[in-house]
């Protein structure tokens, strides 16, 4: 389900002066103090945060990005990845703060919401380059099943037997759920 946060995804995306103002008011602040904690300068934190939008919107402007989880949490999660990159490269550098310091100024919980967002997004995804894989009755019966219809109102809709909706879909699930299980992708998001 999408998040009322995903406002300032739609403020990136329409360059919204106003929203982007206020989504830099409330989380540019614990970036810079993530970083600042972190070995790094105002300067490294200006430019994470500003590389982390950038990442933000290059994925919303795909048209298939649905912020479903806070933006700060959201945020600060690639925030700190990109950060670690950073860390990770000038290998000169040690983080002076642990994970169960500077890094958990949000909360675990936040973390674990918004890498639940993001596995949520990839498997979703997935779902969808596999879908587009199959046949157009399978396609649209399963988008007819999963619109909230009841299977007699499916059937209705594409003018076939209760009986044969329930078995093709089922078929077509089969199908599907043995696309998504044959990509190299699938162990990689945790089902």
């Amino acid at each position: 389900m999408q998040h009322p946060d995903q406002k300032y995804v739609e403020a990136l995306l329409k360059n919204d002066p106003f929203v982007l103002e206020e989504l830099y008011e409330k989380f540019s602040g614990k970036i810079k103090w993530m970083i600042l904690q972190n070995s790094g300068t105002e300067t490294d934190a200006a430019d994470i945060f500003q590389d982390a939008l950038i990442s933000i919107y290059n994925k919303a402007k795909t048209g298939n990005f649905e912020l479903t989880c806070p933006m700060e949490a959201f945020l600060y999660l690639i925030c700190k990845n990109k950060w670690l990159n950073v860390l990770n490269k000038r290998k000169t550098q040690k983080v002076t703060n642990t994970d169960t310091e500077g890094f958990n100024y949000i909360g675990e919980d936040s973390f674990r919401l918004a890498e639940d967002c993001i596995m949520h997004q990839e498997r979703g995804a997935l779902l969808a380059e596999k879908l587009s894989q199959m046949g157009e009755s399978c396609k649209n019966l399963l988008k007819l099943s999963w619109s909230g219809l009841s299977m007699d109102e499916v059937a209705k809709k594409l003018n076939v037997t209760y009986a044969y909706a329930r078995k093709k879909k089922s078929e077509c699930m089969a199908k599907l759920i043995t696309l998504v299980r044959q990509s190299p992708k699938f162990n990689s998001l945790k089902w």
